[in-house]
C-alpha cells in the first residue's frame, strides 16, 4: 500500500519537478490580460530580431493595391483523414474534424474547440505584436485561390491541393499558403508585409483541443473529469513539456524548435518550422471558468486551462508543417522534424506519447498488446486479459518459490521467536540489538531461508500496474474501445462491476492464505483494508486498468486455491491452526 501510494502521489511531484529543469529559458514574465479582451502583446525574446513596428510611409512611396473579396465564403477540403473547412476570414478554420474518431456524442471529431474558440480565436489566424493590426489580419476577407483539383459546385476540394488565401489593403500584403495532402499533416507558407517591410507574424492555434468535452455546451456530452492539456517542444533532438499550469500566457520563446505545440492525452496540435534555427514561439494561456463539480452545473467555479501556441520565424516570413490528429505511434513515427541537415530526416513526433518515467517497461507493454490486438484478438479488453494471464502463468514458479519459503518461515518461527523473547527488554538503541539480528540472519542461512521470499514475487504486479495505467492513459487506440460492458476501457468502469470484483477476489485471496506468524488484528486489517483501497483507487481509473487488475487477481485466487490442496499448503494450514489454537 505504501509502495502504491509513493508511486500514484509521488509521480505527478517527480515529473512536474523534471519539466519545470528542463522547460526552455523564457525570456519575459507573464502580462497581465483581461479575460474578454484582446491578448496584451508580448516582448520578443532578448537576442532576436525586434518586430517591425509602424513607421512613416516614405515620401512617394507607392500605394499597396487593395485585393479583398467582396462577401464571405467557405471552401472545404478532404482527404481520407480529415474534413477541413476554411474561411475567407481571415484564411483561418473554422472545423477540423478527423472522420476516424469520434466525440462523446458520437459524431465524428472537430479539433477546433468550439466554447474556447468563440473567446480566443481559431486555428491558422495570424499573431503579431500589435493588436490592432492582429485583427485586421484576423478580420480581413482574402481573395480565394485554389491549385491542384478544383472545388466542386458545394465548395468541396479534394486533397492533395494548394489554397491561397490573399489580402492587401493600407500598404499590408498578406499571402497566406496551405498545401494539403493524403496526410495528417498540412504546409503552410506565410508572407506579411507593411510598406513592403516585413513585420513577424506567426500562426495560432489558440484555444485547445475538440476533444475537451467539458467545454462542451450540452450536459448530455460534458465529461466527468477535466481534460489534462500539456505544452510540448523538441529542441536539438531533445522533448519536454510542461502542464497547463506551469505555462505563462505571452511569453515569447527563441530557440531552435523542430516542434512545438500542444496537446492533450489522445491528441496533439504541433507546428514543425522549416527552418528551426530561426523559430520563435509564443505560449498562449487562457482559462474558462466552468462548474468544479463537472456533473452538478451550480457547483462553484473555478478556472480551466486553455493552451494556445503561435509558431513563426524571426525573419517574419514563416514555413512550417502543422500537424493536428491523434497521438497514434504509427502516425507520429511517419512524420520527421527538420534534421541538422536542413532535411525532413530529424526525430518523430513519437515523443508525443510520453508514457513517463517506466516508458522502457510501458512502450513494450503497448505493443505487446498492439500486435495481439491486430494479429487475431481484435479487442483491447481481452488483449489485456489473455496477456494478463500470460504474464501470471509466466510467474507461477515464483509462486511457488513464494510458497515454498513460507513454509520454512513457518517452521522456524519458533527459534525466531525464541530469539526475539530474549532480547524483548533492551531498547532499540542498545547495541546487542545488533546482535539480535545477526542471530536471526544466521539462522536463516543455516535453514536456508530468504527473508524476501516472500515480497518479492507480490512486487511485480505491482511494478507493472504503473505502466498498464499509464498504457490506458496515453494510447489512443484505447479511447472509446468498448469491451463487454464497458463502453470505453479508458474511462472508470459505469457499473461498478470490476471494483466490487476486485475487493470481493482480493478478499477471498487473503482469507484463504495462511499467515500464522501475522497477529490476528493485522490480517483482518490486510483482509479487509487492501481490498477496499484498491477497489475504491480503481473505482475511479480507467476500466481496462481494473480490468487487468481483477483479472490477475482472478489467477491469484485459483493459484492459491491449488496451492493449499498441494502438501505444502495443507503443511502450512496444519502449521497455521496449530499456533492459533495455542
Amino acid at each position: 500500500m505504501l509502495l502504491l501510494l509513493l508511486v500514484f502521489f509521488g509521480y505527478e511531484y517527480m515529473t512536474n519537478r523534471q519539466a519545470s529543469q528542463n522547460a526552455p529559458a523564457q525570456s519575459q514574465q507573464q502580462q497581465s490580460r483581461q479575460p474578454e479582451q484582446q491578448p496584451q502583446s508580448p516582448q520578443p525574446a532578448e537576442g532576436t530580431t525586434p518586430p517591425a513596428r509602424t513607421k512613416a510611409k516614405p515620401a512617394g512611396a507607392a500605394q499597396t493595391p487593395t485585393i479583398t473579396a467582396r462577401l464571405e465564403s467557405t471552401i472545404t477540403v478532404e482527404n481520407e483523414l480529415y474534413r477541413i473547412v476554411l474561411s475567407n476570414r481571415g484564411g483561418t478554420v473554422e472545423h477540423w474534424i478527423l472522420k476516424k474518431y469520434m466525440d462523446n456524442a458520437g459524431k465524428p471529431l472537430d479539433l477546433v474547440q468550439a466554447r474556447a474558440s468563440e473567446r480566443f480565436g481559431v486555428p491558422l489566424e495570424l499573431f503579431t505584436y500589435e493588436p490592432a493590426l492582429t485583427t485586421e489580419l484576423n478580420q480581413a476577407l482574402y481573395q480565394v485561390t485554389v491549385e491542384g483539383a478544383q472545388p466542386s459546385v458545394t465548395g468541396l476540394v479534394l486533397a492533395p491541393s494548394t489554397v491561397i488565401f490573399h489580402y492587401a489593403a493600407n500598404g499590408v500584403d498578406v499571402v497566406k499558403t496551405i498545401h494539403f495532402d493524403s496526410s495528417y499533416v498540412v504546409s503552410i507558407e506565410t508572407r506579411v508585409t507593411r510598406d513592403g517591410e516585413p513585420v513577424r507574424a506567426l500562426v495560432e492555434w489558440p484555444a485547445g483541443l475538440g476533444d475537451m468535452a467539458e467545454f462542451a455546451q450540452s450536459s448530455m456530452i460534458r465529461a466527468q473529469t477535466r481534460t489534462p492539456s500539456f505544452f510540448a517542444w523538441e529542441i536539438d533532438g531533445k522533448d519536454g513539456s510542461q502542464s497547463s499550469s506551469k505555462v505563462s500566457g505571452n511569453n515569447t520563446l527563441a530557440e531552435p524548435y523542430q516542434y512545438a505545440g500542444i496537446m492533450d492525452l489522445y491528441f496533439a496540435a504541433a507546428f514543425l518550422p522549416e527552418t528551426p534555427e530561426d523559430a520563435t514561439v509564443v505560449t498562449l494561456h487562457n482559462t474558462i471558468d466552468l462548474p468544479s463539480n463537472l456533473n452538478d452545473p451550480n457547483s462553484k467555479k473555478t478556472p480551466a486551462d486553455v493552451l494556445g501556441v503561435a509558431v513563426g520565424s524571426v525573419t517574419g516570413d514563416t514555413r512550417l508543417r502543422l500537424f493536428a490528429g491523434p497521438k497514434a505511434t504509427a502516425v507520429l513515427e511517419s512524420i520527421h522534424c527538420i534534421g541538422p541537415d536542413g532535411k525532413r530526416d530529424g526525430p518523430t513526433l513519437d515523443s508525443l506519447i510520453q508514457f513517463g518515467w517506466m516508458s522502457f517497461l510501458a512502450k513494450p507493454l503497448y505493443l505487446i498488446l498492439r500486435f495481439m490486438v491486430n494479429h487475431g484478438i481484435g479487442s483491447w479488453g481481452w488483449a489485456i486479459i489473455l496477456s494478463t494471464v500470460v504474464f501470471n502463468l509466466a510467474l507461477l514458479p515464483t509462486r511457488i518459490t513464494m510458497t515454498k519459503s513460507s513454509l520454512k518461515m513457518m517452521r522456524i518461527q519458533p527459534k525466531v521467536n525464541a530469539i526475539k523473547n530474549r532480547y524483548k527488554n533492551i531498547k532499540a538503541t542498545d547495541p546487542r540489538r545488533a546482535e539480535m539480528n545477526n542471530e536471526m540472519m544466521a539462522l536463516y542461512k543455516a535453514e536456508g531461508v530468504n527473508m524476501y521470499g516472500n515480497c518479492l514475487p507480490m512486487l511485480v504486479p505491482l511494478i507493472l500496474l504503473w505502466p498498464y495505467f499509464r498504457v490506458l492513459e496515453y494510447a489512443v487506440e484505447l479511447r472509446q474501445a468498448h469491451w463487454l460492458w464497458l463502453p470505453d476501457l479508458s474511462q472508470p468502469d459505469p457499473t461498478y462491476v470490476l471494483p466490487i470484483l476486485i475487493i470481493v477476489t482480493m478478499f477471498l485471496t487473503q482469507y484463504i492464505t495462511p499467515s500464522p506468524g501475522m497477529d490476528p488484528s493485522q490480517r483482518r486489517m490486510m483482509a479487509f483494508a487492501m481490498p477496499i483501497f484498491f477497489g475504491f483507487m480503481l473505482l475511479h481509473y480507467a476500466s481496462g486498468l481494473a480490468l487487468y487488475w481483477c483479472t490477475g487477481n482472478i489467477i491469484m485466487l485459483t493459484m492459491q486455491i491449488f496451492i493449499n490442496r498441494s502438501h505444502w499448503g495443507k503443511e502450512m494450514h496444519e502449521i497455521a491452526a496449530r499456533r492459533n489454537k495455542k
